[in-house]
């Protein structure tokens, strides 16, 4: 992902979740990033960027159980 649409990324995350606590970093893999809500991973973000007409981003948050149960 670009500097820019990470930079896009942060800003439409941070309006719908109503917080600037959301940060992004990059990855030694180039097709993704990890969205992080106050200093905590929440998950990792893709991008789908084979249609360069049609880019769409899929942000996977994985729950553990044990986080659920604390």
């Amino acid at each position: 992902m670009s500097p820019e649409q990470i930079t896009q990324v942060r800003n439409y995350l941070c309006q719908r979740l109503g917080t600037e606590a959301v940060t992004i970093k990059p990855r030694k893999v180039q097709d993704s990033v990890e969205v992080y809500l106050n200093d905590e991973i929440l998950g990792l973000l893709y991008i789908d960027d084979e249609d360069p007409n049609d880019i769409s981003y899929d942000l996977n948050i994985s729950i553990l159980q044990q986080d659920l149960d604390g």
